[in-house]
């Protein structure tokens, strides 16, 4: 059974922090690329983040460059997603997904595993 876990959110004030965790399971880790999206009320799901299956390369929406970071242990089968200075507009549900197909990282429809979600909220 696959599944990828979620954990982390919750309520922040603007500027402060959140580390989110995705635990995966059933299903082949180590050698994807994975992925942190997120949907707000009423607008698409869009790309965060996301990290090679070694580490190696990291890619970031413009909108979290410089304040949050991708990261994963592939020893715990895990990807963490750490926010800081985060911001109202940063308020969404957030997805980690896995990468099945080649082509571009930010594209949702490249990705065939997702968890559920967690909620984050950024009060300001």
């Amino acid at each position: 059974q696959v599944q990828l876990v979620e954990s982390g959110g919750g309520l922040v004030q603007a500027g402060g922090s959140l580390r989110l965790s995705c635990a995966v399971s059933g299903v082949v880790f180590g050698t994807y690329t994975m992925g942190w999206f997120r949907q707000a009320p009423g607008k698409e799901r869009e790309f965060v983040a996301a990290v090679s299956g070694r580490g190696r390369s990291t890619y970031y929406a413009d909108s979290v460059k410089g304040r949050f970071t991708i990261s994963r242990d592939n020893a715990k089968n895990t990807v963490h997603l750490q926010m800081n200075s985060l911001k109202p507009e940063d308020t969404a549900i957030y997805y980690c997904a896995r990468k099945s197909d080649s082509g571009a990282y930010y594209d949702p429809l490249k990705y065939d595993y997702w968890g559920q979600g967690t909620q984050v909220t950024v009060s300001s």
